[in-house]
């Protein structure tokens, strides 16, 4: 299994996600002709994957989703209540998840999500797994749950929100209402909750931890990768920042 960011932040996110027999999108954030244009140094065209799967439906998650899935024919996964959000559209093919419930296959993918505190309706993320390697994804969460801390457990890959600076953010642009919401029990983690989670999570096993949904205003790259290296030391030569204007690289699990 790989995995590949086709950006991340506040103006959109998109993951592709693929095995030997699987390729999937994990959010679609983007315009759908943005989408098509960041796929195409990967040699994808929409037409090839297998489907989207949606965290939830805030319009950095879903702006390109129902677009894509009607001129491709792309089955949709995604939570009940995300689906009746007004912003998607018809879909051509609906696949209704629950976060409390067993995990499904897709492919040779075996599929689990898992329920967030986030400000959406049911909003879910994903654990990602094949017969020798798991892919855990964490990002639009306000604070961490034993319940987080169990599923990302074993991962041999982690995408990890590192989204504000706590100081940043109390000192920033933003009016006090959008500071409460972003460091809010709904909001999004910040450094030090990112990191007090690796503590939790780390093990030998994992293999590679990626960053994403950095904030442009509230964060810097290196205050998120000081934040992350300081709570496990050794995690620096497996650590990896996404960005928001480009596509990064490969990553295998």
């Amino acid at each position: 299994m790989r995995f590949a960011s086709l950006g991340s932040g506040s103006r959109g996110n998109a993951t592709l996600i693929e095995s030997d027999n699987t390729r999937l999108l994990l959010d679609c954030g983007f315009p759908a002709r943005e989408l098509e244009k960041r796929l195409l140094p990967f040699g994808f065209t929409p037409e090839s994957l297998d489907g989207i799967l949606v965290t939830h439906e805030h319009q950095d998650h879903i702006r390109g989703v129902g677009v894509l899935a009607r001129r491709f024919g792309l089955p949709v996964w995604l939570t009940h209540g995300t689906l009746h959000c007004r912003h998607l559209g018809q879909l051509p093919d609906v696949r209704v998840i629950h976060g409390h419930r067993t995990s499904f296959l897709i492919g040779d993918l075996r599929v689990t999500a898992y329920p967030v505190p986030h400000d959406a309706r049911e909003p879910v993320q994903f654990v990602f797994e094949t017969s020798s390697a798991r892919f855990g994804v964490l990002t639009d969460v306000g604070v961490v749950t034993p319940h987080i801390v169990k599923m990302l457990a074993n991962c041999t890959a982690l995408l990890l929100e590192c989204n504000h600076d706590r100081e940043m953010l109390a000192n920033g642009p933003y009016p006090i209402s959008l500071q409460r919401r972003v460091g809010g029990t709904l909001g999004h983690l910040s450094n030090c909750q990112a990191a007090e989670l690796l503590e939790q999570v780390e093990h030998p096993g994992l293999k590679r931890l990626v960053v994403g949904h950095v904030s442009e205003k509230n964060n810097t790259p290196g205050l998120a990768r000081a934040a992350l290296v300081s709570a496990v030391p050794g995690i620096e030569n497996r650590l990896t920042l996404t960005c928001q204007d480009r596509a990064s690289e490969w990553f295998d699990v």
